[in-house]
């Protein structure tokens, strides 16, 4: 199988780019980022070429997964983590949509206006605020990030004795954001249960478990489908090595329950197989769900880049958040192939300290950190991300969840007085 698959034939189509699939195995081969020419210290990186943005305008290189050198840990060894830059750089203001969400959202988005104004963030914020999520996403805010196709949100709870459509759900189906993209890694000066961490988990965003396909068949009786295809699991599993290839990764895992589930997440692990033979360079192995969540407990230190079906990927990044801090430190983002939305990595609402001054806003600054990379606005977000860590591995302020007793306020304040 060549290039990253001109179409599938059920869930829609995504473009094929085979000079920048051969680009990123040629990466693997050689050991280095699909960019590896690129200047270290927030240069420009080179374009993809005119020739394959005139023939693919829609991709915005999301399935190529282009590096910035992004390093989620600047205290650490630099780790190159920006799989989805526009194709050019931005010389003029640029709007993006902000869904601040329900319980500690107002707070963390709060955080991260305030940090984007003191860092002179070429950037405006269309904010929509909504409560009554029975009718779904508010036109206008659907509207808006069609327009946008960049987006920021809090989180949103969908209880369990709810009726409608989660929110989160609904702007992954409708916008086919297709890719969630969670970093969990140590933190220099931050506790957590085990170090040495460094993962990536790519989480297959809009089938499996998630489908809503559910009903009761007799009473007593409910049938709830599980819908895996081929189609979107090779889009995930091209997506996830042409990332690790693109970021010098070196081993690629692939979470199943194919020893019980030998349909459905056989025909996952098959595809992610297919792939993975493109990628020679690359180490791959499949592991069994429930041994992964051990494995991740005890020894997450093996795993380097993951690729998860919808309910495994929520699970397991999780795991990952907690293990190495907490909920509140770390991003992710919602990738598609025309825009992405941006947020918490792990999506807390954090009902019981809203409103209350103590919520950590660390994830939700630096999904937007990784906003900001995939507008290509290296400069700030390099200067945000540093403060960021200055802030964190000085013990200058901490919010409570890491141990400190600084309000969400006086951490903000900290952060935007490391600026540089």
């Amino acid at each position: 199988m060549s290039g990253l698959m001109q179409a599938i034939e059920v869930f829609g189509v995504y473009l094929q780019s085979t000079r920048l699939l051969q680009a990123a195995r040629s990466a693997a081969a050689s050991g280095q980022g699909l960019f590896h020419g690129s200047v270290a210290g927030g240069a420009r990186l080179p374009t993809l070429g005119t020739t394959a943005a005139a023939a693919s305008p829609r991709a915005l290189n999301s399935l190529t997964a282009a590096s910035a050198n992004w390093s989620s840990n600047a205290a650490a060894a630099a780790v190159s983590l920006n799989p989805f830059p526009l194709g050019g750089t931005l010389n003029q203001m640029r709007t993006a949509t902000l869904l601040p969400g329900e319980g500690i959202g107002e707070e963390v988005n709060g955080a991260l206006v305030d940090v984007f104004e003191a860092a002179d963030v070429p950037l405006e914020f269309e904010t929509f605020r909504f409560s009554n999520f029975e009718d779904g996403l508010p036109q206008d805010a659907i509207k808006s990030f069609q327009k946008n196709l960049v987006a920021i949100k809090g989180p949103f709870t969908t209880p369990v004795q709810s009726t409608y459509t989660s929110i989160n759900i609904l702007l992954r189906r409708d916008f086919d954001l297709f890719a969630n993209v969670v970093h969990a890694y140590s933190i220099p000066g931050v506790k957590s249960r085990l170090g040495g961490v460094d993962v990536v988990m790519i989480r297959e965003n809009t089938e499996g478990e998630y489908s809503g396909m559910e009903h009761e068949a007799v009473p007593g009786v409910v049938e709830s489908l599980k819908i895996i295809t081929e189609s979107r699991s090779m889009r995930i599993a091209q997506y996830a090595f042409a990332y690790a290839a693109a970021n010098n990764r070196k081993k690629v895992t692939a979470v199943h329950k194919a020893n019980i589930m030998k349909s459905g997440d056989g025909l996952f692990l098959d595809c992610c197989k297919r792939v993975a033979a493109e990628y020679p360079h690359i180490e791959f192995e499949g592991m069994i769900v429930d041994n992964t969540c051990m494995q991740m407990v005890s020894r997450p230190q093996q795993f380097d880049v993951m690729i998860l079906p919808n309910l495994y990927g929520n699970i397991v990044t999780n795991i990952a958040a907690g293990i190495c801090g907490g909920p509140g430190l770390f991003p992710g983002a919602n990738i598609g192939e025309t825009g992405a939305v941006f947020e918490q990595g792990a999506r807390h609402s954090g009902l019981d300290i809203a409103g209350k001054n103590k919520a950590n806003p660390t994830g939700q600054i630096l999904g937007g950190v990784m906003m900001l990379r995939y507008l290509q606005l290296t400069k700030h977000a390099d200067a945000i991300e540093n403060a960021v860590m200055r802030v964190l591995e000085g013990n200058k302020a901490r919010t409570p969840d890491i141990g400190g007793s600084a309000t969400t306020t006086d951490y903000t304040k900290a952060i935007i007085s490391h600026l540089e």
